[in-house]
């Protein structure tokens, strides 16, 4: 048995659902991806798929090979690349994890871009703002708000989020306008931003001159989704602090305005964080220079 041939092909079964998907995706006949997965686990001695007549599923056993096994052929893969002379056309599987705000408003809509330049690399983007174990999960990069708490990463800081003030017309006539950052705290409601992590709702900085503060908000709601936090501002809910190119068509449309604009409000660190293992992978490395200058080109971030 061709050890390696048949750890791709229990891939690609996993990653498919079924032989017959596999076996298309291979180009192989079916029977032989059925009797390479039969093989790797009779040198395995263990069941790695339970098999029905309509699905495939993974047993305990073969959910831990199949992760160790895509880690083992992405790094096969990128050793390869780096040797063949490829460098100049990447390829392959590249796992990307970002918040929804940065997918939706900055990402996907400026990926063909990226495609177009790079056609064979296959892009697989996880979104939300959720803890990743990155060599569990082979994640191979990340872009995130805030300075990493990692230490085990390598981070590159990529930019900064300028945070401004705003709230929805029908707040204002409900409440009035704030004048000053401490009636956040007393006389006006927040749309609270909630660091699930941390278990917390953020507090919200302002600086004028030598005068700093620290906010602690009072609000009806809180969230952890950007997108979600622009709604409920838009929907009046209360104060709230975002990136300009999150609230440009609430603004536009004139759902919310700056309220507070002669303060200055903290801004928040901008990252691409990879793990050690995969920062000389040629597919990162392009995708990363990409988004930089896409992010270097963004107006309003």
């Amino acid at each position: 048995m061709d050890q390696l041939s048949a750890m791709r092909v229990f891939v690609r079964v996993v990653e498919t659902g079924n032989f017959s998907r596999a076996a298309t995706a291979l180009g192989m006949p079916k029977t032989s991806v059925t009797n390479l997965v039969q093989a790797l686990e009779a040198h395995l001695s263990t069941r790695l798929l339970n098999r029905t007549t309509r699905r495939v599923m993974v047993t305990t056993d073969g959910a831990l090979y199949y992760e160790r096994a895509v880690q083992i052929l992405s790094q096969i893969e990128e050793l390869d690349t780096s040797l063949s002379g490829s460098q100049a056309s990447p390829s392959g599987r590249l796992r990307v994890e970002m918040s929804g705000a940065f997918a939706d408003y900055l990402v996907i809509p400026n990926l063909c871009e990226f495609h177009l330049k790079y056609p064979d690399i296959r892009l697989d983007i996880g979104v939300g703002d959720r803890l990743v174990d990155y060599l569990a999960e082979n994640v191979d990069c990340a872009l995130r708000g805030g300075t990493p708490a990692d230490q085990s990463l390598i981070a590159r800081k990529v930019g900064a989020l300028q945070l401004h003030t705003y709230a929805a017309p029908r707040y204002l006539q409900l409440k009035g306008v704030p004048l000053h950052p401490k009636e956040l705290e007393s006389d006006h409601l927040c749309v609270g931003y909630l660091n699930a992590p941390a278990g917390r709702v953020m507090e919200m900085t302002y600086t004028k001159g030598e005068e700093s503060l620290d906010i602690a908000p009072r609000y009806v709601v809180s969230v952890n989704d950007a997108r979600s936090y622009v709604s409920a501002g838009s929907a009046g809910l209360g104060v709230m602090q975002t990136t300009p190119f999150l609230v440009k068509e609430a603004l536009d449309a004139g759902q919310l305005v700056p309220v507070l604009t002669d303060w200055t409000c903290e801004s928040i660190p901008l990252y691409i964080v990879y793990p050690q293992t995969r920062h000389l992978s040629n597919k990162v490395r392009v995708f990363v220079d990409w988004l930089v200058a896409l992010l270097q080109r963004t107006e309003n971030l």
